[in-house]
Formats: C-alpha cells, sequence, structure tokens
C-alpha cells in the first residue's frame, strides 16, 4: 500500500457491511442499522480454509458414491454422476450430458481452485491485478446459486418416476454430499473478506 494513499481504514474510520454506511472506528454499532462494526475479522482466513476444506473432502465421495439408484422389477442400478455423463452420451443426449458435467464438474473444481487462490493471494505475491481478483470472487458468488443443479435433477426425476414395483428412482447418498458440498462451498465464499486483497497485495491496480 503507498504511504500517499488513504484507506477509510487508515482514516480512522469503518464501513457497516449490512448497510454500507460509514462511520467512525470508535462506533462498536451502527446507528442506522445497529449491526456490529468490524472492520476486519478477528478470525481472518480459517473460516474460508475450513469451510473450503470440508466442501472438498465432501466432493470426494459425491462423486465416487451413486448420486442416483434407479429400481426396475427389483433390480438396482447405482449411477455415480460421471456414470450418469456417459450414459447420457451413449443415449445421444449430448446437451444434456454437458450440463451435468460442467455443473458437477468444472464449476465445483473450478470454485474450489478460485476460493483457494483468492486465500493464497492475500498472502503471497500473485501476478493477478487486484481487480481481476475482485472480479475472480464476484464471479465465485455468482454461480453458486447454480451450483445445486445436479439435486434438483435428482428431485424431480425422483417425483417423476414412480411406477411402484415396475421403476423408480431415489436419491443415491452422493446427493447429501454433493449439496453439503456446495454449501460448504458457498459459506468458504461468504467467509472470505474481498477487503483483505486491497490490504495486502503489493500496489497494482
Amino acid at each position: 500500500m503507498r504511504a500517499d494513499v488513504i484507506t477509510a481504514r487508515n482514516a480512522g474510520l469503518v464501513g457497516c457491511t449490512i448497510c454500507g454506511k460509514v462511520w467512525n472506528r470508535a462506533q462498536d454499532r451502527c446507528p442506522r442499522c445497529h449491526a456490529r462494526l468490524i472492520s476486519r475479522s478477528p478470525h481472518g482466513l480459517g473460516p474460508v480454509w475450513a469451510w473450503l476444506t470440508a466442501g472438498v473432502l465432501l466432493y470426494i465421495p459425491a462423486n465416487i458414491w451413486p448420486m442416483l439408484i434407479t429400481r426396475t422389477l427389483g433390480r438396482e442400478e447405482p449411477s455415480t454422476i460421471l456414470g450418469g455423463v456417459v450414459e447420457l452420451v451413449q443415449h445421444g443426449s449430448y446437451g444434456i450430458a454437458f450440463i451435468v458435467f460442467f455443473a458437477s464438474i468444472v464449476i465445483p473444481v473450478a470454485k474450489f481452485a478460485s476460493i483457494a487462490l483468492l486465500a493464497l493471494a492475500v498472502r503471497a505475491d500473485v501476478r493477478l491485478s487486484k481487480t481481476r481478483l475482485t472480479h475472480l470472487y464476484e464471479v465465485v458468488e455468482f454461480i453458486g446459486r447454480w451450483s445445486m443443479i445436479d439435486i434438483f435433477v435428482v428431485a424431480i426425476l425422483a417425483a417423476l418416476v414412480r411406477l411402484g414395483f415396475l421403476a423408480s428412482l431415489a436419491p443415491g447418498p452422493a446427493a447429501g454430499c454433493f449439496a453439503l458440498s456446495v454449501a460448504f462451498t458457498m459459506l468458504s465464499a461468504r467467509a472470505f473478506d474481498t477487503r483483505l486483497i486491497w490490504d495486502r497485495i503489493g500496489d497494482s491496480k
């Protein structure tokens, strides 16, 4: 941080994270919305790494265990995420296969890598600018709401395909792991304070 740049923090000010109003750091609570005023989280990056680690660990069984269990005439056929993608391709449903693969494999892995990069960036020198890192965080936050597409598909299929003894679909144990992995990743992103990017990374814009 250049010496000639005066930040709100250096000027003794703090912005409310709820309503956005800026107050003197001597204030304990925001007079407007009564939220607690805090310049930076006292826990630092600890919650970010904790939630991210939990999300990664749960993502492993989410891809190993069955996501969907098909019961036909009393016979069960479990299907993993990748197995379902392969079956869709074999049946010629390339568009749906791409959507499932992109939403279930590409996006989660990209989110893990992006959050880890953001957390590492505030501790180490990286070549990405502060602006690009901030935009990366915004992208991670935006796509978080679309990460549950697999769970929605499984729930809809399980509700629609109910033919008694002949055929039925049920969510497998991977569905719960995948949902928790997505939730923990979203919590990890929310725990990250983007102000740390501007506090600790060089002088680049």
